[in-house]
């Protein structure tokens, strides 16, 4: 049987090119993962997702599916892959970062977290073996270890209180995922989460208590909250050196493809965020030469190609001035056409960084790309 994790290539320095070996189909690293909140990756078919955007893994929301369907829908549905029809690999975030969000209206305790859901104010509870029972209901081939993921700016002791709990937390998860292992069909994999705010001590401490539990992955969350980006990219390289070099890294909620890149090249692995379909939605596409508005006035009459260096259908069929009409029209055709563009546009930024990875140049690509990819067009 193949390892979980295969590195193929590691670039000069930190960067690195890889496989996952899940039961739903492998996966190559670097990877960027589309976020399906609610089953569903939005405005974009499943099979736009595999067949145009070449999407190797999506995301899945505890908070959200355990109350909108709910866990008997999604078990006479026989998990998630059925219910959505998707045969490829999911990953599913914990809720913690959800219970974070709602700060207002939530009661933590040792125990778990008691939450008034967003829908129609009900009230729940999520314990980490709750958080544990739920993501194996859904059937992701990842999921996360139930954590609690602190603002930005944090104070040094409540984000300290809060990486211990994290880590009581943490031992909760492994233990019952030990006890119920042969419950479901399919091999699945805990990643625990690396907490810590932006304190270098507290995240060291954290790194190497999450090395210790042995998983076949590991997580780095509570960054993309606020922070400014190179408080990020201390962190997330200070992490790296610590996390087990054979086990993928995933840096969660991450981010801008100029933060992926820089991320990529601090040894990051997986990264996901719903930047690329909710900016879709507000008309922003991300392209190889820049950032586009297509509501701007300068694509009235331009009948060029949407993006005459996309890789998606939508970047060859449709112009400019075409998807600019829709967005001033205020038709749900624009959000689609965007959502496809920007997914694809992620993924070919993946498989191309992966390509510089392995011919051994990755840095100077990516050094030279940045300013490119951050020009407003």
């Amino acid at each position: 049987m193949s390892k979980f994790f295969e590195i193929e290539k590691t670039s000069q320095s930190k960067a690195r090119a890889g496989v996952l070996h899940t039961d739903h189909g492998d996966i190559q690293t670097p990877i960027f993962m589309p976020v399906g909140t609610v089953a569903s990756v939005k405005t974009v078919h499943q099979r736009e997702l595999k067949d145009d955007i070449n999407a190797q893994i999506i995301l899945g929301n505890t908070y959200h599916l355990m109350l909108r369907p709910g866990m008997d829908i999604m078990q006479q549905a026989g998990g998630l892959h059925k219910f959505m029809n998707w045969d490829r690999p999911i990953l599913t975030d914990s809720g913690g970062y959800q219970v974070f969000s709602l700060s207002k209206s939530r009661k933590m305790t040792e125990e778990g977290v008691k939450f008034k859901s967003h829908i129609d104010g009900s009230y729940h509870f999520i314990s980490p073996e709750k958080s544990m029972e739920i993501q194996r209901q859904i059937g992701a081939d990842i999921f996360m270890a139930f954590d609690e993921c602190t603002p930005y700016p944090c104070e040094y002791n409540q984000a300290k209180l809060s990486m211990e709990l994290t880590h009581r937390w943490l031992k909760r998860c492994v233990d019952w995922t030990k006890e119920n292992e042969e419950l479901y069909g399919h091999k699945q994999r805990l990643f625990p989460i690396v907490q810590g705010s932006t304190y270098s001590d507290l995240r060291k401490i954290s790194a190497e208590v999450i090395s210790e539990a042995g998983a076949e992955g590991n997580a780095i969350g509570g960054l993309s909250v606020g922070e400014p980006e190179e408080e990020m990219y201390r962190i997330t390289n200070e992490v790296t050196d610590i996390l087990p070099k054979d086990k993928p890294r995933y840096l969660m909620g991450v981010g801008t493809p100029w933060n992926i890149l820089e991320s990529i090249g601090l040894g990051v692995d997986m990264m996901d965020c719903v930047m690329p379909t909710r900016n879709a939605r507000n008309a922003m596409l991300f392209t190889w030469q820049g950032v586009i508005n297509m509501k701007n006035e300068k694509w009235k009459n331009d009948f060029s190609a949407l993006d005459e260096f996309g890789t998606s259908f939508v970047d060859r069929d449709y112009s400019k001035a075409y998807v600019r009409h829709l967005f001033v029209a205020k038709e749900y055709l624009a959000k689609q056409i965007a959502s496809i563009h920007n997914l694809a546009f992620y993924l070919d930024l993946v498989k191309v960084a992966r390509e510089h990875i392995v011919a051994g140049d990755f840095y100077e690509w990516k050094d030279s790309i940045i300013p490119q990819l951050k020009q407003r067009l």
